[in-house]
C-alpha cells in the first residue's frame, strides 16, 4: 500500500505539472496532434469517408449481407489508413528533398560556431574561399537523403509504427472477411 506521504508527493506534482506556461508554448502544443494527422480516424475527413465505402462497395462484390459489408469495409478501413501513412511518408521526404539548401542541424550548429569564433576577439586565419565554401556546402545526391533520413528518423520512425498498425489491421480483417466468405459459401451448398 502507498503511504500519504507518497500520494501527498504525487499530487503536488501533478497540479505542478499541468502543461506549457508561455503562451508560445501553448500554442506550440496545440498543434501537435496536427503534426501528420496520421492518428485522426478515417471517418474525420469526408472524403476519405468516402473513399473507404466505395473501396468496401468494390471489395464487397454482389455479396451485400451486412456482415460481410462490414468486413469489408474493416478491409477499406485499414487500406485508406495504409495509404494516407504512405503519401505523408512521401510528402516529407519529398518536402525535404526540393530544399535547395537543406542541411543537417548539427551542420548548421557548426557553422554558426565558426561564425562566432571569426567574430570574436581572436578569430582563427581562415582564406576567406575556404570560409566562403565551408558556409555554402550542403549536402547534395545520396549524402542529402542520408542526412535527411537521419535528421526525420524519429518522424519517420511514428509513421512506420501507423503503416505497420494499418498493415496488421489490414491482415486481419481480410482473415476475417475470408471466413465469413468460406462460411458462406458452405453454408449455401
Amino acid at each position: 500500500m502507498t503511504s500519504t506521504r507518497k500520494i501527498e508527493a504525487n499530487r503536488d506534482n501533478a497540479r505542478a505539472s499541468t502543461g506549457p506556461k508561455t503562451a508560445h508554448g501553448r500554442a506550440k502544443s496545440t498543434k501537435n496532434a496536427l503534426r501528420h494527422a496520421l492518428s485522426l480516424p478515417v471517418f474525420s475527413d469526408p472524403m476519405l469517408s468516402e473513399a473507404v465505402d466505395a473501396l468496401a462497395r468494390e471489395i464487397a462484390g454482389a455479396d451485400r449481407d451486412a456482415e460481410q459489408q462490414e468486413l469489408a469495409r474493416r478491409i477499406a478501413e485499414a487500406q485508406i489508413d495504409l495509404r494516407r501513412v504512405r503519401r505523408a511518408r512521401h510528402q516529407l521526404l519529398t518536402r525535404k528533398l526540393a530544399e535547395p539548401y537543406y542541411e543537417s542541424r548539427a551542420d548548421t550548429r557548426e557553422k554558426v560556431a565558426m561564425l562566432c569564433r571569426l567574430l570574436g576577439k581572436n578569430p582563427p586565419d581562415v582564406p576567406l574561399f575556404a570560409l566562403e565554401t565551408f558556409v555554402t556546402s550542403t549536402p547534395q545526391g545520396p549524402q542529402k537523403l542520408a542526412t535527411i533520413l537521419s535528421e526525420e528518423v524519429r518522424q519517420l520512425s511514428a509513421m512506420d509504427r501507423y503503416e505497420r498498425r494499418a498493415l496488421s489491421r489490414r491482415k486481419f480483417a481480410i482473415r476475417a472477411f475470408d471466413a465469413a466468405r468460406r462460411q458462406a459459401a458452405s453454408a449455401d451448398e
